[in-house]
């Protein structure tokens, strides 16, 4: 069994809070900034808006489910994405109905996406959970959403959150519930996503390190006795356009730094796409092959270039990209 993904390229953006250009306080998002990046993205033909996920991270990030809902408040048309939600961090009952909330309050606009984390370990600790069991508890975090938000009563018997027959409403507005999407890129990881998933959303993949992927995705999914003719892939993406790639690069380099706490030089060079509007689409091409139909940009900047770093990808990189749109 392949994967064949089909259906125009789509973009989104992830919404990550830069510091500011002192290096010291860091401005975090108001209405007024969200209110600008949406309008930025809508008028921009975007997609979609995600937002990432930690409760102890490397620099200041807020609660993912709160921002959507800003978000959905702005705009009637963009999608709703977490890229990707840490489930393990939490107990699934109370996400499940926040997220149904979210997806009632939005029209059906959510995609869920989720992940094992562990990154940051401290975050574990602060949540009580332990570490080494974050990939059975995503695994079963995922089948009490799915369970509850059938808008019926139901119970659970797993390992790790057990319940009786319980009835959750307002059930969500897309039947079923969100789509979700794994994130993560280990064997179990995309095994899990072949089994359980609605779709699998990348990050730090080379274009040849995802049609390996899709490969394992697709066997699980046969093991499983899935039909996966409409699962979804996404990949998040590193992008800064500058006069040049050497200066891209630079930059790149350094923000990422910062992020993460870690030299990022060579995952720089590695795993974004940097450059003039002709690089930059030239690296999206590669991922297209590769496979990959959505695509979540994460414009490396501060926050007062953010916006023009969205224009310039749509005034200058998209109109190169239209065969695939």
């Amino acid at each position: 069994m392949t994967l064949s993904p089909s259906g125009p390229l789509k973009f989104g953006f992830q919404n990550v809070l830069p510091p500011a250009d002192d290096g010291g306080a860091f401005r975090l998002a108001d209405f007024e900034t969200t209110q600008r990046l949406v309008l930025a993205l809508e008028r921009n033909g975007f997609h979609a808006m995600w937002v990432g996920d930690h409760l102890a991270f490397a620099q200041p990030i807020l609660d993912p489910l709160i921002q959507l809902s800003q978000a959905s408040a702005i705009s009637q048309r963009l999608m709703l994405g977490t890229a990707v939600f840490l489930l393990p961090l939490r107990h699934p009952a109370p996400v499940a109905k926040q997220v149904a909330t979210l997806d009632l309050l939005s029209s059906g606009r959510v995609i869920f996406g989720v992940g094992v984390g562990g990154e940051f370990p401290g975050e574990f600790a602060l949540s009580g959970v332990p570490v080494k069991e974050r990939g059975a508890r995503l695994s079963e975090g995922i089948e009490v959403l799915r369970k509850l938000w059938r808008g019926e009563p139901v119970a659970h018997s797993g390992k790790f959150y057990p319940f009786p027959e319980t009835l959750m409403l307002p059930a969500p507005h897309q039947p079923g519930g969100p789509p979700i999407w794994c994130g993560g890129r280990k064997e179990a990881a995309l095994r899990r996503a072949g089994r359980l998933a609605d779709g699998w959303l990348s990050y730090v993949v080379t274009p040849d390190q995802y049609r390996a992927a899709l490969e394992i995705i697709a066997r699980a999914g046969e093991e499983a006795e899935r039909d996966l003719s409409g699962f979804a892939t996404g990949h998040l993406l590193f992008v800064r356009l500058a006069k040049d790639y050497d200066s891209a690069l630079q930059y790149a380099t350094e923000k990422l730094s910062k992020r993460y706490a870690m030299d990022f030089s060579k995952p720089a060079k590695r795993y974004c796409a940097l450059g003039t509007a002709q690089q930059v689409a030239a690296s999206i091409r590669e991922f297209h092959q590769a496979g990959v139909r959505h695509l979540v940009l994460d414009f490396i900047a501060e926050r007062d270039d953010q916006i023009e770093q969205i224009d310039h990808f749509g005034e200058a990189v998209m109109p190169l990209l239209t065969d695939l749109t």
